[in-house]
């Protein structure tokens, strides 16, 4: 591929909170810096079929699991034909769907077969960022800090609310960054359990109560003690926090849930000024805690950056793994070096 300093790139990503599939086409420049455009969004809901297959993958056998990524992989090249319409671009980057993360066992899987993007799609697709640098004993999350390095670089923290927050802190030109905690990942399956799909606004969590001992067991979790490099999954949600929440009334368990995550995250940002995006950002009452918890100066964007960031920063990386370039920083992971990640599947 060439070393064009400017590209048109789709940029896709499917969160944990399964909330749908984020297209972004983005145009990447780079002169004295690299600039970015975020030209055409949209978020695509999953149907209840893909939804409840997504959900449930996990506890399938591997036939199943390979068999799920091609077809995943089909359906994200149909709707990533239906969404370009007649637009080119030079190349996709897909993040794909996190089914396994367990850097501790050299092993991560996100699903969405970049062979069958591509081949739906006619478009060459560069996808699977996180595998090379898991094999380097890395954690292979979180991605996005080389975006927050090169694309925001005003900001002293970057902190993306998703299902899980993960923060980026640059002090001298360096970077590091690491996931902080569960977010949407918790908030919407306690949600379910009223029949709705989030807490618009955190009206719910408002109203709930403060449940100290549930407050003091969150907070005392051993993944708070450890240092970074560190990253979350699904795995540790299950295995850590359902258990204890699983019994408490919602209103009570949004309440003081949210509170864990301010107390979190208000810890890691004392001052200056960090840029808040990803769905939770629409959570005024999880915001307005955080906002109690730290002095920084807290910067929300435009409502297209908040919710098509992650996809543009891996449109980003497929750019650096187009131009191999470094894409996946050891600072960031503990891998064994600096690499570019990702799986480039030709026309």
């Amino acid at each position: 591929m060439s070393k064009n300093i400017k590209y048109r790139v789709l940029g896709v990503m499917s969160g944990t909170s399964l909330d749908g599939i984020d297209l972004a086409i983005c145009t990447f420049e780079k002169t004295n810096k690299w600039e970015f455009k975020i030209e055409k969004s949209d978020t695509l809901k999953y149907d209840n079929y893909w939804k409840s297959t997504l959900e449930n993958l996990h506890k399938q056998n591997k036939e199943i699991i390979a068999e799920t990524n091609i077809k995943y992989g089909a359906l994200l090249g149909e709707k990533i034909t239906a969404f370009l319409g007649n637009k080119k671009v030079d190349f996709i980057a897909s993040h794909g769907h996190t089914i396994f993360h367990q850097p501790e066992n050299n092993y991560t899987l996100q699903i969405g077969d970049g062979k069958s993007i591509s081949q739906t799609t006619g478009i060459t697709t560069i996808n699977d960022f996180r595998s090379l640098d898991v094999s380097l004993n890395g954690q292979g999350a979180p991605l996005v800090p080389i975006g927050d390095l090169h694309l925001f670089p005003n900001y002293k923290y970057c902190i993306n609310l998703g299902g899980f927050a993960n923060i980026s802190i640059k002090h001298e030109g360096e970077i590091t960054a690491f996931d902080i905690c569960a977010v949407n990942i918790v908030l919407n399956r306690i949600c379910e359990k009223l029949n709705i799909e989030y807490d618009n606004n955190g009206d719910i969590a408002k109203k709930g109560n403060l449940i100290p001992e549930l407050l003091q067991q969150l907070n005392k979790l051993d993944f708070y003690k450890k240092l970074p490099p560190k990253s979350l999954g699904r795995e540790w949600v299950e295995k850590e926090i359902n258990p204890i929440i699983k019994n408490q009334k919602p209103e009570d368990a949004l309440h003081t849930f949210c509170e864990h995550i301010a107390i979190q995250i208000g810890a890691f940002i004392p001052n200056e000024s960090t840029l808040f995006t990803g769905g939770g950002v629409f959570n005024q009452y999880l915001m307005e805690r955080i906002k109690h918890y730290s002095s920084s100066k807290i910067i929300i964007p435009s409502n297209t950056i908040i919710n098509f960031k992650e996809a543009l920063l891996f449109g980003f990386l497929g750019v650096l793994k187009a131009r191999n370039e470094v894409n996946c920083l050891q600072s960031v992971t503990g891998a064994d070096r600096d690499n570019s990640g990702g799986v480039i599947h030709q026309i």
